[in-house]
């Protein structure tokens, strides 16, 4: 009983050792820029020596792949057998709702990050990786397909769709919702092709029909727009 006992506290400190860390780099984020944020802070700020620290994690990106990776198990972690018989994108929006709870706290932070990858277009394409990774994970929780090149098309419209409502969320003090809500309906109403919400959403190019001669159909047509890279400027997050 003893040695369980031991072994128990023993993996359960890098675990807790994680969630401080994490915490103290999301306290950080709200009041600096990412690219100003030193592993020696945030060693501070948790109060955790730097060889623990490295334990946990190999950089402040490490970090903040791993805060998302906490949101996306929180969201996760929610039933989802309520919305079972429910059409697609009803299932994606209580998804993407839940995921924007789970956010909430840390809007600061979000602001943070979204005005780094405003001045930086390469930290805007390593978060737009985060968030693909991300809504792949949302996609699954919704019952959506996620393999091969369909999945990722649409993992990555998803991530797009889920920056422009972000920047809504943001600035969105209602405790309701409703203009998120409501830019999340429009922003799926766009995009639903494109993330296979409906029927036939998307054509691939091997073995999809054409419309009319050197034409895609309108599907394809919204495939393509969807998996083209995101421009330096947009809102990617997670």
């Amino acid at each position: 009983m003893a040695r369980s006992a031991g072994t128990k506290a023993t993996t359960d400190r890098p675990s807790e050792g994680r969630a401080l860390a994490l915490d103290s780099f999301m306290r950080l984020l709200a009041r600096k820029p990412f690219e100003r944020i030193s592993l020696g802070e945030v060693a501070d700020e948790a109060k955790m020596p730097l060889a623990e620290l490295r334990a946990a994690f190999g950089s402040t990106f490490d970090m903040l792949s791993g805060f998302l990776r906490e949101v996306d198990s929180k969201v996760l972690a929610a039933p989802t057998d309520d919305m079972a018989d429910e059409p697609a994108r009803d299932r994606l929006v209580d998804v993407l709702m839940r995921r924007l709870d789970v956010l909430a706290p840390h809007k600061a932070a979000l602001r943070s990050l979204m005005d780094s990858a405003r001045r930086n277009p390469f930290f805007a394409l390593a978060l737009n990786k985060l968030s693909v990774r991300s809504q792949q994970w949302m996609l699954a929780a919704a019952r959506i397909d996620t393999a091969g090149l369909k999945g990722a098309v649409r993992a990555q419209g998803l991530a797009l769709v889920f920056g422009r409502v972000l920047q809504t969320f943001l600035s969105d003090d209602d405790p309701a919702l409703a203009r998120t809500m409501a830019a999340l309906d429009r922003e799926l109403a766009r995009g639903e092709r494109a993330l296979g919400l409906i029927e036939g959403a998307v054509c691939l190019a091997t073995g999809g029909r054409r419309g009319r001669r050197g034409t895609d159909t309108p599907a394809e047509a919204a495939t393509s727009e969807a998996a083209s890279p995101a421009p330096p400027d947009a809102p990617v997050m997670a």
